[in-house]
């Protein structure tokens, strides 16, 4: 946005008015017009700064900013997303359910605090339920030290498992 325009309509406002006065009115009212044209441009862009921002507040969303380019303003509108128009995050993979012949059992288990919030995020990185997760730590724990991460685990004739 070029302000020259307006800064000269200006200019030419205050040297229509000083032209039917004398010669040193005329001159005083030119260099008062050079003088005061970096308060008037300043002036300016502050109100197209709070034009813009009473516009941003109107738009649904959408923001209109001034930038400084090139010693001109600028005005810059960007538009946002409405909440209709971001998608859905993608829902987690399933967790594996493991399988075994004898069917499950229910038990009930206490952990304290900061246990049961460590556990919580183990889960979470790991992508799998709390359940799923205990199921693993306490397969692993019973294979033994050195033993490789019970990822398949024979039961019967049949073989269940996951896969990393």
């Amino acid at each position: 946005m070029d302000l020259s325009p307006y800064l000269a309509k200006l200019r030419q406002g205050l040297a229509t008015s000083a032209r039917g006065s004398g010669t040193q009115v005329q001159e005083a009212a030119e260099l008062l017009a050079q003088s005061l044209e970096p308060a008037l441009r300043l002036t300016l862009m502050e109100l197209a700064s709070d034009v813009a921002a009473e516009v941003t507040v109107q738009l649904d969303g959408d923001v209109v900013e001034l930038r400084l380019r090139g010693g001109n303003p600028e005005v810059v509108v960007q538009q946002r997303l409405r909440p209709a128009e971001i998608p859905p995050p993608p829902a987690p993979p399933a967790p594996p359910v493991p399988e075994d012949e004898g069917g499950t059992a229910r038990i009930s288990l206490r952990l304290p605090e900061n246990l049961k919030g460590q556990v919580d995020q183990a889960a979470a990185r790991e992508g799998v339920s709390v359940n799923t997760w205990l199921v693993r730590a306490a397969q692993q724990s019973l294979a033994g030290p050195g033993a490789q991460p019970a990822d398949n685990i024979r039961t019967g004739r049949r073989m269940s498992g996951w896969v990393r």
